[in-house]
């Protein structure tokens, strides 16, 4: 493809997109001196999921496209929630995902001192006021967006007044919830966030950055439109839930603002995936209760859960990319975003045989002592990854479900006097099957056809079955663990009155401590990619040790759960 060519299908996907509209609309007006500066702020209360990585995704993405840049804020405004293990964990997640914020990493509670003084501004305008109202009076006095609100009895306080007791409330004098400064705007307004919206209130807990340093905290929607405007950020991209804040961010703008800059906000749909839950509240939920173990449990939506299950960056941010961006929520198919990692995994990923529900082989013709050295192509996808020496033996392990002592007539694999081919080895004739006493089948007995070396027969007869197979003496014993989805409702949020826990899929971790892998795999390190032939795509797991390898099933070769659900 031409040059020209890709610029014009660059151009056109850029003007299939609503937010690339604007952003072009705005840099041809000449707005903000041309510059595009977007931020990604998430405030420090939990683990990241695959919702944040697509806003992750599209800010950063935005700025590479334009050559511009992007901040890294952290909205710390809540200190009974934070933790600077969620800044850590945060900030780890986006550099995994590939991308970089530079010098540019800012707090909320970096602009306090600021945002203290702005409110002081609004008092002295006679455009704040300190209630003592609780905050459920205060709420019930909102109306409803058809019913005007009723006026705080606080409402005409004084400037003098106002400016003493937020001067008291900051010095501690009060308890939390006893007052509140809201700004005075219009209790009449259809927008109820434009009600005398609360912008300050007391909480007396420690902050992971100020320490006891405030007694007094802003409102996210105060903190979070004023940020992006010191911060000189040109495109706030929010999701869908903060268009009826935006009228209450210019307001505050318009009280602050001493030029022509300002951030404009564009907001799109929010991801959500089908058997998967996304709220921070319910995943803190399944991490306290111990139905998880932990925020990055591979079943969970987390970016630190979906890395250690072996998703890759590169998977995500393609996943990004063909979701695209929308005015209208929705729901994704969890199945596309499988598809991104298998596509990718498919590309990348070292291929190794093993055996996670092994049954042992004897060749009984094979001589005792003797260890070959087979060539088995490490990626058919991608030549320059070579192959691998993988050593075969006498005494063999195959999977379970590759053997039927009575084998139905579309069952094509080994059976009693069946002949197979191994990969990359021979073909084996099954000749005797061995059972202990109860009459469970421990052991098969098969003889190899020497001329068959590199699983090729050289008289041409064909065998309808490949099995992949470990070596009973040089495979490494591990640990595997298959992974299944979280829930089994397609819509776990979606049931009225049933707490979306009672959709959780018993079988969704299934621990194989019998494992047995080529010898490949005793130099990786956590986090390795591999395809285990026929049976999916894993990934080292941290929690192994040389002794004990454990793997994680990142995903099957196929969309079996649909076929399952009957999708397919």
């Amino acid at each position: 493809m031409s040059e020209n060519n890709t610029a014009n299908n660059t151009e056109a996907k850029k003007k299939a997109n609503f937010i690339n509209m604007q952003i072009d609309a705005d840099l041809a007006a000449g707005k903000n001196d041309k510059r595009v500066h977007t931020r990604f702020p998430p405030e420090p209360n939990g683990y990241l999921h695959i919702g944040h990585a697509k806003s992750i995704c599209l800010n950063f993405g935005l700025a590479q496209q334009y050559g511009g840049k992007t901040n890294l804020r952290f909205d710390d405004t809540n200190p009974s929630k934070e933790e600077t293990e969620y800044v850590e964990s945060i900030m780890e997640d986006v550099h995994w995902l590939g991308f970089d914020w530079e010098d540019r990493l800012y707090y909320a509670s970096d602009f306090f001192p600021k945002l203290h003084a702005f409110a002081i501004q609004l008092i002295k305008a006679g455009k704040a006021y300190v209630d003592d109202q609780n905050a459920e009076t205060i709420s019930s006095q909102k109306g409803t967006p058809q019913k005007p609100g009723v006026e705080s009895p606080y409402r005409n306080r004084t400037v003098e007044e106002n400016l003493d007791l937020f001067d008291r409330m900051t010095a501690g004098e009060f308890n939390e919830g006893e007052k509140v400064l809201r700004a005075k705007i219009d209790m009449t307004s259809p927008n109820m966030h434009m009600r005398d919206p609360i912008i300050y209130r007391i909480m007396k807990a420690h902050h992971h950055r100020t320490g006891d340093k405030w007694c007094v905290y802003p409102m996210y929607d105060f903190a979070h439109g004023q940020c992006d405007y010191w911060e000189g950020i040109t495109h706030s991209i929010c999701t869908l839930e903060f268009e009826v804040h935006r009228p209450l961010y210019d307001w505050f703008i318009d009280q602050l603002k001493d030029s022509d800059y300002r951030p404009r906000q564009i907001e799109f749909a929010r991801l959500n995936l089908t058997y998967t839950v996304m709220s921070k509240r319910k995943l803190l939920e399944l991490v306290k209760d111990g139905h998880v173990n932990g925020w990055d449990d591979p079943r969970m939506p987390t970016i630190s859960g979906l890395r250690r299950r072996g998703y890759t960056p590169e998977s995500i941010r393609n996943f990004s990319d063909k979701i695209g961006v929308t005015k209208v929520d929705g729901m994704i198919d969890v199945s596309l975003l499988e598809f991104s990692v298998r596509e990718h995994l498919n590309k990348t990923a070292q291929r190794v045989m093993g055996v996670i529900n092994p049954l042992k082989v004897v060749i009984t013709n094979y001589p005792e002592d003797l260890v070959e050295e087979l060539d088995a192509v490490n990626n058919p996808e991608d030549e320059t990854m070579g192959m691998r020496k993988v050593p075969f033996t006498r005494e063999l392990y195959i999977e379970r479900d590759d053997f039927m002592e009575d084998p139905p007539r579309k069952f094509f694999r080994l059976g009693p006097g069946r002949e197979v081919r191994l990969r990359y080895a021979y073909f084996v004739t099954c000749t005797d099957v061995i059972k202990d006493e109860n009459g469970e089948i421990t052991e098969l007995h098969c003889t190899y056809d020497p001329a068959s070396k590199g699983g090729n027969s050289p008289d041409g007869r064909k065998v309808k079955a490949t099995l992949h197979w470990v070596s009973a003496t040089h495979g490494v014993k591990s640990e595997v663990r298959l992974y299944d989805r979280l829930f089994n409702d397609e819509d776990p949020n979606g049931h009225k009155d049933v707490d979306f826990k009672e959709f959780m899929n018993p079988d969704s971790l299934s621990v194989l401590s019998d494992c047995y892998l080529e010898p490949f795999i005793k130099d990786s390190k956590p986090l390795d990619h591999f395809q285990f032939e026929r049976l999916g795509y894993f990934n080292m797991d941290p929690d192994s040790t040389p002794e004990k390898p454990v793997f994680n099933r990142t995903v099957a070769l196929r969309d079996s759960w649909a076929k399952a659900q009957g999708k397919e």
